[in-house]
């Protein structure tokens, strides 16, 4: 069966009888037959780039070179890279062939990146040379694939890699740059950021419409950010991840640039919006952070001019945070809620935000929200509780059924584990996650209101507050600070003035009894704190 839009002859889309005109044709293909050598994407910190007729002629070639290896329709691809300038074509070739595309962090241990291969069933592994060491370990670890087929293995960006792996750019070479007719759009397949544990695959169905047909999500968000042929998008979080990803795919089917960079540097992104005249940028909390802790000498010299949205996700931004870039950026700046999971979204612009300061926003149309007690009852306006959410999409943790059912209720509505509350405007507002909260004494407490306070200390650069055993109250609660000078130089004294700032603005009962200092809290690239590390160390 044709997918639903159109198909391809003599190498040109085209519609299928009776389609609708609704189902917009929005690919990068189009782009690169009206101004093939726009630069589609660019890796600031290297110069890296890659056109859009470059772009489209190697999404083909590695579409052709797939089928070549024997994949088919509904198959599924690995991609273990860092942020490189080949990440896009390779995901545009897996949607293009009707591919899952399971994309594996550059940050993962051996274990955690052979548990992605086996649980996505991958069918192929592209890795870098980069990576070329922890790709390697893998490939002698990973088991047979579980229907007998033999895995196969490329490698990017290395000229001669050693067996299994085979040259991606040689093997690109011998394909032809032609697109393959009859497939359906390939979807990603996105992991969780592990922050609870083994991360959880979060696996869609096959759409049966074809790969110009962009999925209906795109229409929400162009109408709300700034996606057309003149975005210069920059987002230096990881490709791999939901976020930074699914931008990218969205600002090349509008023709857009995207720019991206190896890693993320406070003073290097502030230059790039300015090099480069960047006019969307897509960040997450602790980005904003570091911006903000460089020399105000620094931030004055940097022309932002361009920027016409800011959008932060990811991870909650303390208020005093989001107020200092406001008024340094202006009312640009923007707020999305919402998981990999993707069953609903909240959105909040400067205005509505500065008029109630903390939330994260009113649901995205189409999206419902409902907040209930321990027992699944609804609760009251102001009063914390689960959050769910249910804009009818459906999904699965891929063969994990019990934290699927664990995750969405029996009527599609689905939860992230957050725990928040509504006030009587309908905005939401985040307490924490279930999981973070400290029982002590009989009291429960969730700690993200401490940590975003002890955020806003001068001597302090980053933070985490668990609960730790104890004998009276069951646990008490500890910060884990990480001062702007380590090792402090009394940590006593400092000690007691950390608490003491905090029993300032909080109930004691909130405060830490206790503080510790280090140099480094453990994050992942998109900056969510793996606080189960945490107390894996404290048990």
């Amino acid at each position: 069966m044709l997918p639903k839009g159109g198909d391809y002859i003599d190498g040109e889309f085209t519609r299928h009888p009776g389609m609708s005109s609704a189902n917009e044709i929005l690919h990068p293909r189009i782009h690169a037959q009206t101004d093939p050598q726009r630069v589609a994407v660019r890796m600031a910190d290297s110069d890296d780039k890659l056109s859009y007729g470059e772009l489209v002629a190697n999404a083909d070639r590695a579409a052709q070179l797939f089928n070549h290896l024997g994949l088919q329709q509904g198959d599924t691809i690995a991609l273990l890279l860092e942020n490189h300038v080949r990440y896009a074509e390779l995901c545009w070739a897996a949607k293009n062939s009707g591919l899952h595309y399971a994309c594996i962090s550059s940050q993962s241990s051996l274990a955690d990146a052979a548990y992605i291969v086996e649980n996505s069933e991958a069918k192929l592994l592209i890795s870098s040379a980069r990576l070329a060491s922890l790709a390697a370990d893998l490939a002698r670890t990973l088991s047979p694939t579980a229907s007998g087929d033999k895995r196969r293995f490329l490698m990017v960006g290395e000229k001669y890699p050693s067996a299994p792996f085979v040259s991606y750019e040689s093997a690109l070479q011998q394909m032809p740059a032609r697109p393959l007719a009859g497939r359906v759009r390939g979807p990603s397949m996105l992991y969780s950021s592990g922050t609870t544990g083994r991360p959880k695959g979060v696996r869609s169905t096959l759409s049966d419409e074809s790969p110009e047909i962009p999925p209906r999500r795109l229409a929400m968000l162009r109408s709300r950010y700034p996606l057309d042929s003149n975005t210069v998008l920059y987002a230096p979080g990881p490709m791999y991840h939901a976020a930074p990803g699914r931008f990218m795919m969205s600002v090349l089917r509008c023709g857009g640039t995207f720019i991206s960079c190896s890693k993320f540097d406070a003073l290097q992104s502030l230059q790039t919006i300015e090099r480069y005249r960047v006019n969307f940028a897509l960040l997450v909390p602790t980005m904003m952070i570091r911006m903000l802790r460089l020399p105000e000498a620094q931030r004055r010299a940097s022309d932002l001019s361009s920027l016409q949205c800011a959008l932060h996700l990811g991870a909650p931004c303390p208020v005093a945070i989001k107020e200092q870039i406001i008024e340094w950026w202006g009312p640009i700046v923007e707020e999305l809620y919402g998981g990999t999971e993707a069953f609903g979204h909240t959105m909040i612009n400067s205005e509505q935000w500065l008029a109630h300061k903390g939330s994260v926003g009113k649901p995205a149309a189409g999206c419902s929200i409902r907040i209930v007690d321990e027992s699944g009852q609804p609760v009251k306006n102001f009063e914390p509780g689960l959050i769910y959410m249910n804009n009818g999409h459906r999904f699965e943790y891929f063969k994990d059924p019990e934290k699927t059912r664990g995750a969405i209720t029996e009527d599609g509505w689905g939860t992230l584990g957050d725990v928040g509350y509504l006030d009587d405007e309908g905005y939401l507002y985040l307490t924490d996650r279930a999981s973070h909260m400290i029982i002590s004494g009989g009291v429960n407490i969730y700690p993200q209101e401490a940590e975003n306070l002890l955020m806003t200390h001068p001597e302090v650069s980053d933070v985490a507050v668990i609960g730790v055993a104890h004998e009276e109250f069951g646990e008490e609660v500890k910060a884990l600070i990480v001062p702007l000078q380590f090792p402090v130089t009394d940590p006593v004294a400092m000690e007691r003035e950390i608490i003491a700032f905090c029993r300032s603005q909080l109930s004691v009962i909130k405060c830490p009894r206790s503080v510790e200092f280090v140099d480094a809290l453990p994050r992942n690239e998109s900056g969510k704190l793996l606080k189960h590390l945490l107390r894996e160390r404290f048990a």
